[in-house]
């Protein structure tokens, strides 16, 4: 063995390693008497009488004897065993029940091939399950295989359990066998459908596993090489900690490799050269240290203690740790040369507290090393939470069917707002409302004010510097009609003409060029009388604020308003005390349990004003500790029956718990009073600060106390420093104003004696974990405390406390958490994490049984979270020079906090395994790992901000209303929401996603921008938060619009020549193609710096020049402005013309029948199809309704009353009331069908091979009839009608075809362009593709596609651009699509495509899809066929057209379908 070898194996652990003064060099042919492994070990493996073990963190050795000739062998299991002959592939049979039968096929190793076991079960159910383990000794215990078929489970961390897969009458899996080590396969078969167990005469089945080969079990290896092989092992497998077991196994799967290599040809010798050079190369290059007898050890190793403390308790490898102790002994061999004596040196270095914390170490075996937990493997899918979601029905139940007059006139004019809404607020008056807000565009100030109240409004009004203060308008600012008054101005409304608006409303606006006023004062004037807010004035504000009190505030929509009403009248009984609070807080649980979410969600708003100090804690009443402890467990109860009852609602309740602390019974409450008396009787500090305080906690105990006492440490342990009282009140926000406020004032500062240091401290201590137990729910060690359980005894006239362990905790749980709290202020905070997150694990099944401790358990957990975040925010700094692959595990294990935090978490939970998949990646040197990684991150984001806009729709409303009831002061209200985001894992994980996706970028090659439609543009910047608030907009000049906001739906204005976003719409999007149909820059910037850049140049006119990845832009001179083309302005749009279509006689068509005259490009184009491309390219069955149809059975005398209606509506419409395009689309859908059109609809279907959905029963037909309705309706959808509308199409002559096709429930669906549109490269093809149907490619669905490009002269090699990020896939039943197809789709100079709808007669379910389980992904095989015949399949059928094409289509069972093909524009 070589020395650095022996070193490694002997002087170190496997894992946790423990750090040895290293004696002497280790010979590398034998050892000494403290060797742990004798020579004797060359011996024959199985007959040896050496065991080798690992047992806690040493690789020991121990005798043993073992019974001769056993061999490992199938004799060593005493059930029903299927014999192998390891020549050939052998087949048994069982009968299970009937005629239902088992086969077992062994299939022996060759030609580099794995064992295999194939099962088969014949006649079976469609549910079997094999319920199976490995068998690796003569003991019989199961291990669980790291080789396991797709879809297996770990069941109880005992059994594995695999599906079978069924193929007609036959079901069947196989199951390949990695690990040399397995001798057996045991199983069981269950029939889940019929919930019965399959055995072998009541035992299990168990199969022999053949090893292939010379029997290496007879070969010999030295013992030393068995060490240095296991060593490597452990380190290939990341220096994991064992069980003793585990490591026994290791050992021998060590010997297995070797054998199995001797057996193969290699020598001994050859065996030693390669495992020895390897680590001979580790030596270390240090000179060697002479060593001086006369250093003791214990000495090094306080020295090397020392000097690990100094360093920030690093987490330090073994060598590293060798190197350290060789460090301390150098420093105290320099100190002796100097002439210290060993005495002085331990004077100087042995200090009492140190040298308890060595001797702490020194019983641990783990001298200064910061040692890792070994964390279970878990099936991460166990993590989801899924429950019914009430939100959406509790926030709507107090919302009107319709928007009021107001709301209308808000929506429009906050649509035509190009800038920010500064202030906006709705007030209540006599006899109607009053909507005020003021909104910024570049220098101007704009104030719009709306009243439904039907007497004549005039405005008595004037502008402000300050409060208060009422100033005269600049002349500039005046509407027409204004009259000038003394420092005031009066202004009549203007009534809104009712002919052309369905809301009636008296509106002005008025707009401010002057920059310098802070607000605008105004009453109102009606009928003679003034109209004022509650007696004063009303005001609106100028100034910028971060959330407006929007409606919510005024009327209390969208949350549990008469309990908010009920907590605002009973606040100034809660601001008594605490008790107060806690027990009215109790009192209304049930009543919020009434309410569902939005009633829990405003007790925790009010809890949270509360704990924020928003709100008055205690306000003349004397209230005893006991008394508040007790109200705070009432409560604290009362949510924990909740949490128990309705799991829904346990993220909320987990949230209102970590504000209210957790309360106790009334001994622990008692202590608060009666401990600090001995506090002050037993360090003599009866008067000034302590009985001032004592004076408090009599009064009124509330959670600053804990503060206050840290305070009192801080400045105790910092040798009486004032300074430190201060600074640890001061940052916890605790003022010299907050301390004089108290009922029971706080005047004085601390003013101890030297010699009452150690005394208070002591008993301080003490008291924090008393005050802890009471307020800090979340604090780690008193949640520790409670569930493990302690004493405290009584002393005087203080009371004991006795608070017993909670039952059930898992074994080795306190052995965790004891772990954690060791490690809790560790510098490098990824081993701490892990023993958090562990113990979060550990913790998680028992928050979802019965417990009557269970609140005790929830806070636990609470403060395991907690402490997780604090961690994470320390560690910070340990990612400064990470790699990418540790800022991965960072945000991994981030991300794993927070799904377990969170209800809901599918989403968060799948992008946790995709970090998992692409840490596996990485590790395997995968050259797209970075890629992938970029779409989990880019997923993760995602996730993060729909739960930021879920916490913002629950909680803001009630923040608002709440807030406005009991005065809280605005910014408080305006931020709410955000700081419970900013209080979570959330903004932590944010942070760390933003660190890693610019490395992601460069590793990935991706740039800064992704252009979609690369057009060079001239044009003046201007800068939008919505690109849908300007949709509708028509700009004057040549315009770059850069919008944080696109979602995909969006119009382009008018005008616009560019579009900039760091928003990700789908290439494919609807915005997309329009981008790209009328030639305007499109494109995503993921450089959060150049797009600060371009907002900075607001204003101003860039040149954009985009190239296929990057856009370089420049200012524009003023010569270079007036010689570009592109700027001048553009004449009138071309008009395009439409011919008015006729009905044709026939109500349906087959697609041999399809012709312009009837039918769209969209069903023609897939008619031409037919018989045309190869046969491997599915195409789908057609029928149609042709034009005319909808007007036919319009017109039909069933329909009268319905074509009255929409005659009257359309009237209204083209009079320029807009509001109607939605009464049109409900009148449209309220048709009957014609007997006529149901009989050749039906003919035509069947005729075709279509299923007729009237066979499955008349309400299917009424499904499929609602369906083709919603397609004609959506000819009056609002973005299809303004969209005809700019181009001048006569919206009346558009008819509306119907394409009637079978769905094809997709596996994959893909969009194709046969010339890329971001490059325009005509040699090469361009294609997205996600899982599921395509309406999440071609919709508005969040995420990214999987994208990639392949060149037509090598079809065979796609290039993957891009992996996906959409969360949601849509599946769907064998269904009927009904598609839109009209006359105003692909006309020159026109883009239709898009505008209207395609309706399947069922609805999609949405599944949260998991990528890292996916082929499509995982499997590079199966990915470059299907991606490749996608890319043949385009290049096919645009050769057939003879021209460029946009192409849709679906994967299914590895098959190609080709649902329609229009020109590439």
């Amino acid at each position: 063995m070589s020395n650095s070898i022996g070193n490694k194996v002997l002087r170190q652990s496997f894992l946790p390693w423990t750090v040895l003064e290293p004696r002497s060099r280790i010979n590398s042919t034998s050892t000494g008497k403290n060797t742990l492994f004798s020579p004797q070990a060359t011996s024959a493996a199985r007959k040896s009488p050496i065991s080798t073990e690992f047992h806690g963190s040493k690789l020991t050795v121990k005798e043993k004897k073992l019974s001769m000739g056993k061999e490992r062998g199938l004799s060593s299991f005493p059930r029903a065993v299927l014999a192998t002959d390891p020549s050939s592939q052998i087949a048994e049979k069982f009968n299970l029940d009937g005629n239902i039968e088992l086969q077992v096929d062994v299939t022996a190793p060759h030609s580099g091939a794995r064992p295999a076991v194939d099962i088969k079960v014949t006649h079976g159910g469609d549910d079997l399950i094999l319920h199976w383990g490995a068998v690796q000794d003569r003991k019989g215990k199961w291990v669980l295989p790291d080789c396991r078929p797709d879809g297996t489970k770990v069941y109880k961390n005992r059994a594995l359990r695999t599906p079978f897969v069924k193929s007609g009458d036959i079901a069947s899996l196989r199951i390949e066998i990695a690990d040399p080590t397995i001798q057996a396969i045991e199983f069981l078969i269950f029939d889940e459908g019929q919930n019965k167990w399959f055995k072998n005469n009541g035992d299990n089945f168990s199969i022999g596993v053949p090893s292939g080969g010379p029997q290496v079990s007879n070969v010999s290896v030295p013992e030393d090489l068995v060490q240095i092989q296991a060593y490597l092992r452990w380190e290939r497998k990341g220096k994991q900690m064992y069980t003793p077991e585990q490591e026994k196994e290791e050992y021998e799967a060590a010997r297995t490799e070797l054998q199995e290599e001797i057996a193969r040809g290699t020598s001994i010798q050859d065996l030693r050269v390669r495992l020895t050079k390897r680590n001979d190369a580790n030596e270390s290059k240090d000179p060697p240290v002479p060593e001086r007898s006369n250093i003791p050890d214990d000495l090094v190793q306080i020295q090397a203690y020392i000097r690990w403390e100094r360093a920030g308790k690093p987490n330090y490898s073994p060598e590293q740790q060798l190197k350290e102790f060789k460090e301390a002994r150098k420093e105290l061999q320099l100190e002796l040369q100097k002439g210290t004596s060993v005495s002085e040196i331990r004077e100087k270095i042995v200090k009492g507290e140190i040298q308890t914390k060595v001797a702490k170490q020194l019983e641990k075996k783990s001298y200064f090393t910061a040692e890792r937990i070994r964390r279970k493997k878990r099936d991460t899918t166990q993590l989801v939470n899924k429950y019914p979601s009430r939100s959406r029905e509790e926030r709507t139940y107090s919302e009107p069917q319709a928007l009021s007059a107001i709301e209308l006139f808000a929506k429009a004019k906050e649509e035509e707002v190009d800038g920010s809404i500064m202030d906006k607020k709705l007030y209540n008056l006599s006899d109607g409302k009053l909507l005020v807000f003021s909104a910024r565009s570049s220098s101007k100030m704009k104030i719009y004010l709306a009243s439904d109240v039907k007497e004549p409004l005039i405005l008595h009004w004037a502008l402000s510097r300050r409060p208060g203060e009422w100033i005269a308008p600049p002349s500039s600012a005046l509407p027409p009609g204004s009259v000038s008054l003394d420092k005031a101005i009066e202004t009549q409304f203007s009534k809104t003409s009712s002919d052309n608006l369905t809301y009636k409303v008296q509106s002005l606006e008025i707009e401010l060029e002057d920059d310098n006023y802070l607000g605008m004062p105004f009453v109102l004037l009606a009928d003679g009388k003034w109209i004022k807010n509650k007696g004063f004035d009303f005001y609106v504000e100028f100034g910028a604020k971060t959330k407006q009190i929007e409606q919510a505030a005024a009327d209390g929509r969208g949350t549990a308003k008469a309990l908010l009403d009920k907590i605002a009248e009973m606040e100034s009984e809660a601001q008594k005390s605490f008790m107060h609070r806690f027990n009215i807080a109790a009192d209304l649980i049930e009543e919020a349990r009434s309410a569902g979410e939005l009633g829990f969600a405003g007790i925790l708003v009010w809890m949270r004003f509360m704990a924020t100090r928003q709100l008055i804690w205690n306000k003349n009443y004397n209230v005893k500790p006991r008394e508040i402890s007790k109200a705070q467990d009432r409560l604290t109860e009362l949510l924990q029956n909740v949490y128990i009852d309705q799991p829904q609602y346990r993220e909320i309740l987990r949230m209102i718990m970590s504000t209210v602390g957790r309360g106790g019974e009334g001994d622990v409450g008692q202590r608060i009073r009666d401990e600090i008396l001995v506090i002050q009787r037993k360090n003599d500090c009866k008067g000034g600060m302590m009985e001032e305080w004592h004076q408090k906690l009599h009064n009124n105990t509330s959670p600053d106390d804990v503060v206050i006492c840290q305070a009192l440490i801080d400045y105790i342990k910092n040798d009486m420093d004032i300074s430190f009282y201060w600074k640890t009140l001061k940052e916890n926000g605790i003022t010299k104003e907050r301390l004089l406020s108290y009922d029971r004032a706080i005047h004085s500062e601390p003013n101890f004696r030297r010699d009452q240091k150690d005394g208070l401290l002591r008993d301080l201590g003490k008291y924090m974990r008393t005050l802890k137990a009471v307020h800090s729910g979340a604090d780690l060690e008193s949640a520790i405390a409670n569930c493990m359980g302690y004493r405290a005894e009584g002393e005087g006239f203080m009371v004991g406390v006795q608070i017993n362990p909670v039952s059930g905790l898992p074994s080795g749980f306190q052995e965790l958490l004891q772990f954690v709290l060791e490690h809790i202020e560790d510098k490098n905070v990824e081993a701490l994490l892990e023993g958090l997150l562990e113990a979060r694990q550990e913790l998680k099944p028992l928050l979802f049984k019965p417990n009557d401790r269970l609140k005790d358990l929830i806070f636990l957990d609470l403060a395991l979270d907690s402490s997780v975040r604090t961690a994470v925010e320390r560690g910070y700094e340990e990612l400064n020079n990470a790699s990418p692959e540790k800022v991965m595990h960072f945000i991994s294990l981030v991300l794993e906090n927070l799904v377990l935090s969170i209800d809901d978490n599918e989403d968060l939970v799948y992008c946790l395994k995709g970090w998992d998949k692409a840490l596996d990646m990485s590790k395997g040197g995968d050259q797209s790992c970075a890629l992938f990684a970029k779409s989990v991150l880019d997923r993760t984001r995602l996730a993060l901000a729909s739960k930021a806009e879920w916490y913002h729709q629950l909680l803001q409303p009630t923040a608002e209303y709440l807030g406005s009831q009991l005065g809280v002061d605005q910014w408080a209200v305006n931020i709410f929401t955000e700081e419970m985001i900013r209080a979570g894992s959330a903004a932590s994980l944010s942070a760390l996603l933003n660190r890693l996706d610019p490395i992601l970028r460069k590793t990935a090659h991706l740039g800064s921008w992704q252009v979609i439609s690369p057009v060079e543009a001239v044009g003046n910047v201007v800068v939008v938060d919505k690109l849908l608030s300007v949709q509708n907009k028509s700009y004057e000049r040549k315009t770059i619009l850069v919008a944080k906001s696109v979602k995909g739906e969006e119009e382009i204005p008018d005008g616009t020549v560019a579009v900039l976003t760091p928003d990700m719409p789908d290439v494919l999007s609807h915005v997309s193609v329009r981008a790209r149909n009328s030639k305007v820059c499109f494109a995503t910037c993921f450089d959060s710096s150049i797009l600060a850049d371009l907002q900075a140049k607001e204003g101003k006119f860039l040149r954009l020049k985009p190239t296929s990845a990057d856009i370089i832009y420049s200012e524009v001179t003023e010569s270079e402005l007036k010689s570009s083309s592109n700027l001048n302005d553009a004449g009138p749009l071309p008009s395009i013309t439409l011919v008015r279509k006729q009905f044709g006689g026939k109500y349906a068509l087959s697609s041999k029948e399809f012709t312009s005259e009837m039918v769209g490009a969209k069903s023609r184009n897939i008619a031409y199809l037919e018989g045309k491309v190869p046969s491997w390219i599915g195409i789908p069955t057609s029928v149609a309704l042709p034009f005319g149809v909808f007007e036919k059975v319009l017109s039909d005398y069933l329909n009268k009353e319905v074509a009255a209606k929409v005659k009257d509506l359309k009237r209204k419409l083209h009079r320029g009331d807009f509001q109607v395009l939605g009464d049109i689309r409900r009148t449209v859908l309220d048709l009957a069908a014609p007997s006529q059109l149901v009989k050749e609809l039906k003919d035509k279907m069947q005729s075709s091979g279509l299923p007729w959905p009237g066979d499955e029963g008349q309400q299917r037909w009424e499904q499929a009839w609602m369906a083709i309705k919603k397609v004609w309706a959506s000819k009056w959808n609002e973005r299809a009608y303004f969209s005809t509308r700019k181009v001048r199409l006569d919206h009346d002559y558009l008819s509306m075809a119907v394409l009637v096709q079978e769905i094809i429930n997709a596996d994959y669906a893909f969009v194709i362009h046969t010339t890329n549109p971001s490059s325009g490269d005509s040699s090469e093809i361009y294609a997205e593709v996600v899982k599921g149907l395509g309406e999440t490619l071609v919709g508005a669905y969040p995420g990214r596609a999987l994208s990639f490009i392949c060149k037509k002269n090598s079809l065979n090699s796609p290039e993957v651009l891009g992996y996906p990020s959409k969360p949601i896939g849509l599946f769907i039943r064998r269904s009927i699509i009904f598609r839109s197809d009209s006359n105003g789709e692909d006309l020159e100079g026109y883009a239709g495509a898009g505008l209207y709808d395609s309706v399947p007669m069922d609805e999609e379910e949405k599944i949260v899809l998991d990528y890292s389980s996916d082929p499509l992904i995982t499997d590079s095989n199966f990915r470059q066929s299907i991606l490749s015949n996608i890319a043949r399949a385009g290049n096919a059928i645009e050769e057939l057209y003879g021209s460029s094409q946009d192409i849709e289509g679906v994967v299914k069972d590895g098959k190609i379908y080709v649902v329609q093909t229009r020109p590439q524009m």
